[in-house]
């Protein structure tokens, strides 16, 4: 049994950073009944790339879910809605605050009626505050946030992360909000509510810059491939294309000394980290002088052979036949509808032992394609 079967989610959540939430839970077994508005439902399903009409885009955000549209402005549908709620264990929505308490299911009036309930939502910049009804999409909350401050090459413009990092890292908070609700309610019987800002989330991930900042009053500045605080730890240029050496403590800066030939562990320019850090620049002419001689292949054989943490810079073409991401389960094919395109989406990185691994996701669902299946459920005592 999946760690959370019997665990139903409402999902009133569009885009990117609620279904990546909800899609993390539905991987963990969680039953995820997406609930759209009329029409065009999420506007993922407008997004490309498009494979036979379809977005691929929303296919891998949101395979196995089930989907209802319903205009909670009738009578009607909010009567379907009201019924949901009430069996539901989880309820999720990114809309700006108060947008879902105008349609009178705001937190105090759900938790009022169902206690058990736990509310979920994520935003731009969170239930309050002074700045909580501005709209937000991932980009601007990587540059309020401080994370394109230190993105890119020093010297050069501010550069989005190329992972939407806003969206997601928000989801995946909210995701461990949502566990630790859930754990929590089996020991008090009551819900809770959780409030995650996108903006915190950036702020939160940045530990370096975070110290950084706050130790010596300096704000850090981007550095490229280059860590900030631990040498060499970066990209390297061989002969045919570059290698990342991640030398992450002095016993490993002197293995790669020795491996390079260099023999220069113990000169006092780099015999410390703080050392090889204030001399980086110098440092790594010195390893690009012996790097460049050779192509990639060599270095990556010759490191690893050393135990050196080393890396080529794949791209997602690569990384997808990659034979250690193919023996983790983690390209898996979207099971398609009849007649419908066939994508191919990300397994679960959440691996357990009482998880049973699968050989293909469901697929996503058709636009208010289990209204049928959920109203039969609704009607069930």
């Amino acid at each position: 049994m999946a760690p959370l079967d019997g665990i139903t989610i409402l999902d009133l959540t569009h885009v990117l950073a609620g279904p990546f939430c909800t899609q993390g839970l539905q991987d963990l077994g969680a039953r995820v009944i997406k609930v759209e508005r009329p029409g065009t439902g999420d506007d993922t399903r407008a997004f490309p790339p498009f494979v036979q009409g379809e977005s691929a885009y929303f296919a891998t955000l949101n395979a196995g879910k089930q989907s209802i549209v319903l205009d909670l402005k009738t009578e009607a549908d909010r009567g379907v809605f009201d019924r949901l709620v009430a069996r539901a264990d989880v309820l999720v929505e990114n809309y700006r605050p108060g947008v879902i308490g105008r349609l009178g299911y705001g937190w105090e009036v759900l938790h009022a009626r169902h206690p058990r309930l736990v509310y979920a939502a994520v935003s731009g910049f969170g239930q309050t505050g002074p700045d909580a009804l501005k709209p937000a999409y991932d980009m601007v909350v990587q540059a309020r946030g401080g994370v394109m401050s230190i993105t890119g090459e020093s010297g050069g413009p501010p550069v989005r992360v190329g992972a939407s990092i806003g969206d997601i890292v928000a989801g995946m908070y909210l995701a461990q909000g949502i566990l630790a609700a859930l754990f929590q309610r089996e020991r008090t019987g009551e819900g809770a509510f959780i409030d995650v800002a996108m903006l915190d989330a950036q702020l939160a991930i940045q530990e370096h810059a975070v110290a950084i900042a706050s130790a010596t009053g300096v704000a850090p500045g981007p550095t490229g491939a280059r860590h900030p605080t631990i040498t060499p730890f970066a990209t390297f240029r061989a002969a045919d294309g570059f290698v990342v050496i991640a030398a992450g403590n002095d016993a490993m800066f002197g293995k790669l000394s020795e491996v390079l030939g260099l023999q220069i562990a113990a000169d006092p320019r780099f015999a410390t980290n703080a050392a090889r850090c204030e001399n980086h620049a110098l440092l790594k002419r010195l390893i690009e002088t012996v790097t460049l001689l050779q192509p990639v292949v060599h270095w990556l054989e010759v490191l690893d052979r050393a135990g050196l943490p080393t890396a080529r810079v794949q791209d997602m073409v690569e990384v997808l036949a990659d034979p250690q991401i193919r023996a983790r389960n983690m390209v898996l094919p979207v099971t398609p509808h009849p007649g419908g395109p066939a994508f191919t989406a990300t397994g679960n990185p959440i691996k357990m032992s009482t998880l049973p691994e699968v050989a293909a996701l469901p697929p996503a669902p058709r636009l208010d394609g289990n209204r049928a299946a959920i109203l039969a459920w609704l009607d069930q005592d």
